[in-house]
């Protein structure tokens, strides 16, 4: 593996899944597993076999059909969990066990009512059981970055001995801060034996909006694996975000010289799919996916896109599979943009009617919040089927026109 090679682990059909709102169906699991398929990622965790007959019903269905990538299966470090994994996993190309357990103190012994050493047996035991079925599982130590640092150590050593070859570290309550997940990737893999022989993996929640962030800074100090999810769902606050760790790294390649092996023009299309499976709407100014990512209303703005993209976008939204229809005609568009729109509507406009045509529509922006083509429409047809306009400089700040009082008795405006 290249050393700059970032692993993909997708968890939106199980991390992702769990949070309220999001269910699947196991038809629809295998829906979305084919098209994260498509999109590139290198593990799919397709569920959590133990939570219910259907999860483990679609681990096993995306495993018969999904060859290219892994194909995880979480499992409590209890026998049940584990036996109920790998059934699930059998049919699989490339099959990997997910087995973890809390080792902060606060879970210990708040939730778990269990010594560090009992928690320490539970999880070698379960590597051990589950080597029994494949050579490749992971162990993830929940609440890792809120756990004693010696201990956390200890486990990490013990389970590597006992077979496991990913090490997951989550910050599992969005706790940490980017420069603390830095030193702590940092720091347990320089005192872990062995630490070269397996791959560090990094799974963050967003619950103080730094998930990518410290996503981000847990592979600049080692971690190889990062753990996200489409559209950044997932438990509480969510998830880190695949599509911004991924267009991050692509854009500040100045910055961040890892590389995924992710096809990015199926970005978009897996977050529409998700939305559409699951009817949860992506908000409007979410990064990378979201209504606004590549949209424009401010003049100031759509003058520039118009005249140079790099102006005010430094991803291209074709990148990403999305379709680029920047110009967002509102209140603070800009004479430019209409202009814009008015050819794209096969309309030629200029001068004093180009003027004209703005005033009606900056007189009616307020009540509408954003004009669609077919006020646009009615707007033109106002303009020119009004007095002609008056001869010499037009100020576009001056009282609306009669096409604009025309257009407001004709249900446009006020109380629409």
């Amino acid at each position: 593996m290249n050393p700059q090679q970032v692993k993909v682990f997708d968890t939106t059909l199980r991390d992702g899944e769990q949070a309220p709102g999001f269910s699947l169906r196991v038809s629809e699991k295998l829906h979305l597993a084919r098209q994260l398929d498509r999109l590139g990622v290198d593990i799919i965790e397709a569920g959590f076999p133990i939570a219910s007959p259907a999860d483990a019903e679609a681990v096993r269905r995306i495993a018969q059909e999904i060859r290219r990538p892994v194909i995880a299966a979480l499992a409590r470090c209890h026998r049940a969990d584990l036996e109920r994994a790998a059934w699930s996993l059998e049919p699989a190309a490339r099959g990997r066990i997910h087995t973890f357990i809390a080792t902060s103190d606060l879970h210990l012994q708040a939730k778990l009512r269990m010594s560090r050493e009992q928690c320490l047996q539970a999880a070698v035991d379960s590597v051990r059981f589950a080597r029994q079925h494949t050579d490749d599982v992971q162990f993830s130590a929940e609440d890792a970055t809120r756990s004693d640092l010696d201990f956390l150590c200890r486990v990490a050593d013990a389970v590597i001995a006992a077979g496991a070859t990913t090490i997951n570290l989550p910050d599992t309550v969005g706790f940490t801060t980017p420069d603390e997940t830095l030193d702590f990737f940092r720091t347990i893999r320089t005192r872990v034996p062995n630490a070269d022989t397996v791959t560090f993996s990094t799974h963050c929640h967003d619950d103080l909006g730094l998930a990518v962030a410290n996503s981000i800074a847990a592979v600049q100090g080692g971690a190889r694996q990062v753990e996200c999810t489409v559209n950044g769902i997932g438990e509480r606050a969510g998830n880190a975000a695949l599509e911004e760790i991924v267009m991050a790294f692509h854009v500040r390649r100045d910055r961040y010289e890892y590389t995924v092996g992710i096809a990015q023009k199926e970005i978009y299309p897996s977050s529409e799919l998700l939305t559409r499976l699951t009817g949860q709407a992506v908000q409007v100014n979410k990064a990378i996916v979201g209504r606004n990512a590549f949209a424009h209303e401010a003049g100031i703005h759509q003058d520039g896109i118009l005249k140079d993209r790099r102006t005010y976008e430094i991803i291209r939204a074709e990148d990403v599979g999305a379709p680029w229809n920047p110009l967002v005609l509102g209140k603070h568009s800009g004479r430019h943009a209409v202009q814009k729109r008015c050819k794209d509507l096969g309309l030629d406009v200029e001068g004093a009617e180009l003027v004209e045509i703005y005033r009606a529509l900056m007189a009616i922006a307020d009540d509408r919040k954003t004009l669609t083509d077919s006020d646009l429409l009615a707007v033109v047809s106002s303009v020119r089927t009004a007095q002609p306009a008056a001869q010499g400089p037009v100020d576009p700040f001056d009282t609306p026109p009669a096409a604009a009082h025309a257009l407001r008795d004709r249900g446009y405006g006020h109380g629409v």
